[in-house]
C-alpha cells in the first residue's frame, strides 16, 4: 500500500512508503523470496514515475521483506519461464523492440531505475540473485547484511546476464571481475561482494536498514534536490562520455545555469551565515534542460 497525501494505489508485490521525505521500496512476496515478475515489473515502473513526480522524496531506499531481497525470477513455470512464447512473466504485454522482440522485462526495470532523478539505495537484507542483483546495479549505493548472498547464476541456467548488466557491471565492479561472477555464476557471500566493491559497506542484520536511512538523512537534510537530480545525471552519463572533454562541456553548462539559481545563492549564504539551507528550487519543475537524460524505459 501506498502511504500518504496523494499516494491512493495498492501495490500487491511491492510496499511503498514515504517518511520524513525517504521513500522506502520494499520487496514484498515474501513466501516467493521476493521472486521477480511481470506484476512486479510494472509496480516498479510506477513506483519510481511517483518517486520522480514527488517533491518530498528526496532519496529511495530499497530493501525486500522477509529473509531475501530477491531471489531472481520467479521459476514456477519450470523449463518454459524464459522461453518467449510461453511465458507471460518475463515477456508479458507488448513491450517490444524495434524488431518486434520481447523486451526484457528486468532491464526496462534498470533502465527506470537509471533514469530516476531521486539517489537510489539498496539495502540488501538477504539473497539477491539474477533480476534480483542486475536491477540493482543503477542503484547508487549498496549495502549489504551480513546474511546477503549474491550470484549473477545466468550460464548455469542457460540465458545470459540481463537488465542492462552487461553495460553496467563491468562499470560498476571492472571487466575481470564482472567476468569472473557471471561466467561462473557462483553464488557469492557478502564480504566477496565488498572485495569486489558490488557493495561499498557490510553490516550486522540489524544495522543494515539504519545504515541505510543514516545515508538516506544524509541527503535529505544537506543537499539541494535540484543539484542531486543534475550531479546524478552528470555522473550516470559521464561514464560513457567519448572523453572528459565532453564531460566538461555538460560540467560547464550546468555550472553556469546553476551557479545563477536560487539553490546556489542560499548554498553559499547560509554556509556564510552559519545556518542550515533551505534551498527553494523543486525537481518537478526547476530542473534545468541541460540536465542530461535518457530515453524512456
Amino acid at each position: 500500500m501506498v502511504q500518504g497525501e496523494g499516494r491512493d494505489v495498492t501495490y500487491t508485490q511491492i510496499d511503498y512508503k514515504v517518511a520524513d521525505r525517504i521513500a522506502t521500496i520494499t520487496l514484498n512476496r515474501p513466501d516467493r523470496l521476493n521472486a521477480f515478475t511481470f506484476t512486479m515489473r510494472n509496480e516498479l515502473l510506477d513506483v519510481f514515475d511517483r518517486i520522480d513526480a514527488d517533491d518530498e522524496v528526496r532519496a529511495v531506499v530499497v530493501t525486500g521483506a522477509g529473509r531475501a531481497f530477491c531471489a531472481g525470477a520467479d521459476l514456477q513455470a519450470g523449463g518454459d519461464t524464459f522461453n518467449k512464447d510461453k511465458s507471460l512473466e518475463m515477456f508479458g504485454g507488448d513491450d517490444l523492440l524495434e524488431d518486434g522482440t520481447p523486451r526484457d522485462g528486468g532491464g526496462t526495470v534498470a533502465l527506470r531505475i537509471a533514469r530516476c532523478l531521486k539517489p537510489v539505495i539498496a539495502a540488501f537484507n538477504g539473497a539477491a540473485v539474477g533480476v534480483g542483483v542486475t536491477m540493482t546495479l543503477p542503484m547508487d549505493i549498496r549495502l549489504a547484511s551480513e546474511k546477503a548472498k549474491f550470484g549473477f547464476v545466468f550460464a548455469r541456467r542457460g540465458i545470459v546476464a540481463e537488465a542492462a548488466s552487461s553495460w553496467f557491471l563491468p562499470r560498476v565492479v571492472g571487466i575481470s571481475q564482472a567476468m569472473e561472477w557471471v561466467a561462473t555464476g557462483r553464488v557469492f557471500d557478502a564480504r566477496e561482494a565488498l572485495a569486489g566493491r558490488l557493495v561499498s559497506r557490510v553490516c550486522p542484520p540489524e544495522e543494515l536498514l539504519p545504515a541505510a536511512y543514516a545515508l538516506a538523512r544524509e541527503i535529505a537534510d544537506n543537499t539541494s534536490a535540484v543539484s542531486v537530480a543534475a550531479i546524478r545525471r552528470l555522473m550516470w552519463s559521464g561514464l560513457s562520455a567519448s572523453s572528459p572533454w565532453e564531460a566538461h562541456r555538460a560540467d560547464s553548462r550546468l555550472m553556469a545555469e546553476l551557479g545563477a539559481a536560487p539553490d546556489a545563492a542560499e548554498g553559499v549564504t547560509s554556509f556564510l551565515e552559519k545556518r542550515p539551507a533551505a534551498f527553494p528550487m523543486r525537481v518537478s519543475t526547476d530542473l534545468p534542460p541541460q540536465v542530461p537524460d535518457w530515453p524512456r524505459p
